[in-house]
């Protein structure tokens, strides 16, 4: 099977040198303490008087509602949050010639650049912390910008095993992609793939057949622009666990937009750039109704249907 290509809204057309070479399928509580009422028959007892121990209840707590409270705790419902798992490619080799010189970075020969050697140890590093913390089995999806090194990346990390012919499952890829030397890598037991163009790295003007004009490309500003509306995509999707393997602008300049109401330290947790091969895990929460999907675990109650006016609403009412 073929990479599914997902090309939201906007998207571009892929890059078909990657594509012929990767084979992905598409896709503890404290206690509570009640007092229960005596029963009707039971005469009363004499109160004995308690000591009362002058003790600072509640000088190690902080005020239930103070200003700090509001600006750093935020509640939602669960099944408008999703966690993405955020993923920039391993060491490719555009990023050894860029160190050399930057203009490698606008180079047509490192355009869609493969993985170094470096680049595929960071990989099985990585692919090793992931299946240790026990996130493999959480994954529901895994997107990867359609170039070469977020494809190797993604597969790498998220696909299945060596691949050998005694496997039924098709490879996700195959041998010695990119040059790469790399044995080919399994479908069998891992979440389905799925390449998207909104989150590749900065987009040429165009993908015809016209001459090679490295210098232009995307502003900054419409990349932050275009990682909005990946986020807002993602809303339209089921998933809830989600493997995003992309690139470090794009990530960059997509994540800037948010943490400006969170202390400079978390801000710069979520949105410094990314060293190949990190993964950051975040939750995006959609406050604005953009998703449909409803609750799994929420539960209506009142079966059978009963009397359950709370006490606060009934002594409003008398």
């Amino acid at each position: 099977m073929m990479i599914h290509c997902s090309a939201p809204p906007g998207g571009c057309t892929s890059n078909a040198s990657s594509m012929s070479s990767l084979c992905l399928p598409s896709l503890r509580c404290s206690p509570s303490f009640v007092l229960l009422p005596r029963s009707p028959s039971s005469s009363p007892k004499p109160r004995r008087r308690r000591r009362r121990l002058n003790l600072p209840i509640r000088s190690s707590l902080p005020p239930l509602f103070s200003d700090m409270d509001a600006a750093v705790t935020g509640l939602y419902p669960s099944h408008r949050c999703k966690t993405l798992h955020l993923v920039r490619h391993a060491q490719g080799i555009h990023n050894v010639e860029g160190e050399k010189n930057h203009d490698a970075y606008l180079s047509y020969d490192f355009f869609d650049a493969h993985l170094t050697p470096l680049g595929w140890q960071q990989v099985g590093n990585l692919r090793k912390h992931v299946r240790a913390c026990g996130l493999s089995e959480k994954i529901d999806l895994v997107i990867t910008s359609p170039l070469m090194r977020t494809m190797q990346t993604a597969v790498g990390v998220f696909g299945g095993e060596g691949y050998t012919d005694g496997i039924v499952a098709p490879p996700l890829m195959v041998a010695n992609v990119g040059n790469s030397d790399h044995p080919s890598i399994s479908s069998l037991n891992c979440p389905p793939f799925t390449a998207v163009e909104l989150c590749r790295e900065h987009l040429i003007e165009n993908e015809d057949d016209v001459l090679w004009t490295p210098d232009v490309r995307e502003k900054n500003e419409e990349v932050a622009a275009r990682g909005m509306k990946f986020l807002n995509w993602l809303w339209t999707r089921e998933e809830k666990e989600i493997a995003v393997v992309t690139h470090s602008g794009f990530l960059f300049h997509a994540l800037s937009a948010f943490g400006d109401d969170c202390h400079p330290s978390v801000k710069s947790e979520m949105c410094k750039h990314f060293a190949n091969c990190e993964l950051r895990s975040v939750v995006i929460v959609d406050r604005g109704m953009t998703g449909s999907n409803a609750s799994r675990t929420n539960y209506p109650g009142k079966i059978p249907d009963g009397l359950d006016l709370p006490s606060d609403v009934a002594k409003d009412k008398h």
